[in-house]
């Protein structure tokens, strides 16, 4: 494991390899999966704000699901904050599909076409990363699933190891100086 400040990284960012293949894999981990994604209080707070810009770009299925369970599943009593699910296939309630049967997120559909200033929650950004908040120190850990490897065999063979697939969203999470120790800490362990 790799040690930077209160960030405990698992070894598996710097040794496995990972470039998301969307046409093999279709964005499978926006639609399956027994929970939302995770969410913070942040973010939380802010989908109800920007709701009304989002909803264009929403299902009928998720803007039904949103209107009629909430913005997250906070309102159903969870331990961890997420986005609600829609009931028919479980899929996040927040995803759209484009003519290729491609998920896309609403929210950074709404982002991308300069309508919200809000990307997407951190926690798709940084997927295959998941990252679990203690009360001393985050775990920072890559997340194997079957339906990512295509994303592992397409990130093996253009050689782009896991942490440096997820640079911008780490940057977004914990800050340029963070990857940067990140980074050359991985390269003073490849000399060695």
């Amino acid at each position: 494991m790799i040690i930077i400040d209160d960030k405990i990284i698992s070894d598996n960012l710097r040794d496995k390899f990972f470039v998301c293949d969307l046409e093999k894999c279709k964005g499978a981990c926006c639609v399956q999966g027994d929970g939302g994604a995770p969410l913070t209080e942040d973010e939380v707070a802010l989908l109800p704000e920007i709701y009304e810009k989002v909803k264009p770009y929403l299902t009928e299925e998720g803007i039904t699901t949103i209107e009629q369970q909430g913005f997250t599943n906070q309102e159903k009593g969870e331990k961890y904050l997420a986005t609600p699910l829609r009931p028919s296939d479980s899929a996040c309630a927040y995803v759209n599909f484009d003519e290729n049967g491609i998920t896309y997120c609403g929210i950074e559909k709404a982002y991308l076409d300069g309508k919200i200033q809000f990307q997407k929650p951190v926690s798709c950004h940084l997927y295959p990363v998941r990252i679990k908040e203690h009360n001393d120190f985050d775990a920072v850990n890559y997340d194997e699933w079957e339906i990512c490897n295509p994303a592992c065999s397409l990130g093996e063979e253009l050689g782009i190891p896991v942490y440096q697939f997820v640079k911008t969203p780490l940057i977004r999470k914990y800050g340029q100086e963070f990857f940067d120790a990140l980074e050359a800490t991985i390269q003073h362990l490849e000399e060695e």
